[in-house]
């Protein structure tokens, strides 16, 4: 093993530059700020000013001696698979989106997944949920929250009998899992009767969770919270908020019901699509929902790095966006579609990969590396 220290002066400028340009709020900006200064003129939008941006970020994060180590296995035709544990400070890096030679990012040459802290993966007490690909699929999308509209409104917005979530949801037909045992079966969105009662009985021996909603953080990383339809009968870790208690990672490790501490099981697969839902690195103790779903026996987590800007607010906040362009449910489709597959890392990274090259041919906002470079798989 080789260990290379990468000074803090020669990465703080790109990282500085990185944060600049993403929607996730900075010190003291409210979230409509941030998607202003991302999406209005940032250069996650310019496709020329952000490949120069991935280029200096690949510059300053690759010691010159693994450069030449990924370009010799590239040379022999041998597609690598790089597993990343990032600290603080790297949290927002994309590393699939790095610009490392001409025409060519990361995840041109490898494939690229995050390794969660050996502290999660190895803990004694966890069991990897066997895999199942004909298994159950539980889909908690877009889920309504009681008494919170507006910032935690819906996320997906109308859905169509012709939309792709829809027709993703059809491929899924005999297999997804929607409500609860005993509730009527529609509608697939936007449901207001999943609770943390209910989707802790859903997930027993499903092979999958697609989790599609509002992920929040909080000053700790066991306070990240997914807001499912829990009200003020629910008991956890989190306080009320007005009628709503969010679910948390501690209450995932930990359990929900107070008085008798016993923490979830995870199917081998789950995806958490929301903001900041992959946020665990950039604390000091790692232990956000991604850890949570890994340490409740999760062997593959797809999470967000950074804010999620829904389609609305990219045609609030961009000004040469499409009025009818459509990338959140895109990303929930190729996520779906890398969770169904044998490999899911290689697959959500062919997918990132389409989107780069249809990024940097056409420059249509579409295809930024807003959302798609957001995702990532950590693979336990």
């Amino acid at each position: 093993m080789r260990c290379f220290v990468i000074p803090r002066a020669l990465v703080a400028d790109a990282l500085t530059e990185l944060e600049e340009a993403l929607p996730t709020p900075l010190p003291g900006e409210t979230v409509p700020q941030a998607l202003d200064r991302s999406l209005s003129s940032g250069p996650i939008t310019d496709p020329e000013r952000e490949i120069a941006l991935g280029q200096k970020l690949a510059g300053s994060l690759f010691p010159y001696p693994l450069a030449v180590e990924l370009n010799a296995l590239v040379e022999r035709g041998i597609r690598s698979h790089v597993r990343i544990q990032p600290s603080p400070s790297t949290a927002l890096v994309p590393w699939e989106g790095l610009r490392v030679d001409e025409g060519e990012r990361f995840v041109h040459n490898s494939d690229v997944s995050l390794l969660p802290p050996s502290t999660i993966r190895n803990a004694l007490q966890r069991h990897v949920a066997p895999w199942d690909p004909a298994g159950r699929v539980v889909c908690v999308l877009d889920p309504a929250v009681p008494g919170l509209g507006g910032a935690l409104g819906p996320v997906l917005g109308p859905i169509g009998s012709d939309s792709v979530l829809s027709r993703m949801m059809k491929d899924l037909e005999g297999r997804a899992v929607v409500a609860p045992s005993g509730s009527a079966a529609t509608p697939l969105f936007q449901r207001a009767d999943i609770t943390r009662r209910e989707l802790e009985t859903m997930l027993i021996g499903a092979s999958r969770l697609l989790y599609v909603g509002h992920v929040t953080t909080a000053e700790h990383s066991l306070d990240a919270r997914m807001h499912l339809s829990c009200g003020p009968d629910t008991t956890g870790h989190a306080a009320l908020t007005g009628r709503h208690r969010p679910l948390t990672a501690a209450d995932l490790v930990y359990g929900h019901r107070l008085g008798s501490p016993q923490g979830w099981s995870m199917p081998n697969r789950v995806a958490i699509i929301g903001c900041e839902s992959g946020g665990d690195i950039r604390f000091a103790e790692p232990a956000g929902l991604v850890s949570a779903a890994v340490y409740a026996g999760a062997q593959y987590v797809t999470a967000a790095r950074w804010l999620l800007p829904t389609d609305i607010g990219i045609r609030t906040f961009a000004p040469h966006a499409d009025e009818h362009i459509r990338v959140l449910p895109d990303a929930v489709v190729a996520v779906n579609h890398a969770h169904e597959a044998d490999n899911p890392v290689a697959t959500l990274n062919a997918w990132q990969r389409k989107q780069a090259d249809q990024w940097e041919n056409t420059g249509k906002l579409e295809y930024s590396p807003v959302i798609w470079a957001a995702l990532a798989t950590t693979f336990a």
